[in-house]
């Protein structure tokens, strides 16, 4: 446990101000990635592979940075909160991997996974209530073509309900800090992945036996553009078990893989 005393309201902030810079430079860096090569290096071998050929700009990107800082901060004082509940006994986070061997490393982050895929499946459609929508979701879709710097483009308000699952989740699932730190890697990743507007998976990946439960650019882009389908954020269980997976995932998807 950290020496510091973070229920200190001098520590807390900056321990905020940390998970803050923390949280940006892992959007920063991850969208960067594929804003440079997608939209500036732009290999020849990827552009048939985009799911729209136009229809992003430099002001989008702008609006998207913006409301992404807004949503890192909301993050980052989850986060926070997240280590004085920690601090102070009332959460099951825990830092010797012994404690329960390490095979639960990987079963606690799937837990956690499937978990928060549930959480955010049933926001998902909740924010698209029309008085909810137009209140707080209406801004992540704002970018009917999304972009790499999409995946934290949220509403303060969405941006908060989204920041509360990982710390209602460590109250009660013990995951050791690294799989967290995991978790919410995998998140961003999975995240500019959706939202990158580029097919990244291989050709048949949606019918093989692993790759068609997860959501890809394909996937997410017809949410973008239809509303009514596809809500899921990491996994496509909760789509294809609740039938909002749209009946042109397939076709979209064999369409934009079929020169790889």
């Amino acid at each position: 446990m950290s020496d510091h005393d973070f229920t200190q309201p001098q520590n807390f902030l900056i321990l905020t101000g940390l998970m803050f810079l923390v949280v940006v430079f892992r959007y920063s860096l991850v969208a960067g990635i594929f804003y440079l090569v997608f939209y500036v290096i732009d290999p020849k071998s990827t552009r048939s592979r985009k799911i729209f050929s136009s229809g992003t700009s430099k002001k989008q990107f702008r609006k998207e940075i913006f409301w992404s800082t807004f949503t890192s901060m909301l993050f980052a004082l989850a986060g926070a909160g997240m280590v004085v509940m920690w601090q102070l006994g009332y959460t099951a986070i825990y830092e010797e991997i012994d404690r329960f061997g390490w095979w639960w490393v990987p079963t606690s982050f799937l837990i956690a996974a499937f978990i928060h895929e549930t959480y955010y499946y049933w926001l998902h459609r909740w924010m698209h209530k029309p008085r909810v929508y137009r209140l707080i979701h209406k801004t992540h879709h704002d970018s009917h073509i999304t972009s790499p710097w999409t995946s934290f483009s949220f509403h303060p308000g969405e941006g908060l309900l989204q920041s509360l699952i990982i710390p209602m989740i460590v109250f009660f699932l013990p995951m050791h800090y690294w799989t967290i730190v995991a978790l919410l890697t995998f998140m961003t990743i999975t995240s500019a992945i959706n939202h990158s507007n580029v097919e990244i998976y291989p050709k048949g990946f949606h019918k093989h036996w692993l790759g068609k439960w997860f959501i890809g650019a394909t996937h997410h882009s017809l949410h973008h553009t239809q509303y009514k389908y596809n809500f899921g954020l990491y996994f496509t269980f909760w789509d294809k078990l609740m039938r909002t997976e749209s009946e042109k995932y397939e076709s979209n998807f064999e369409k934009h893989t079929s020169n790889h």
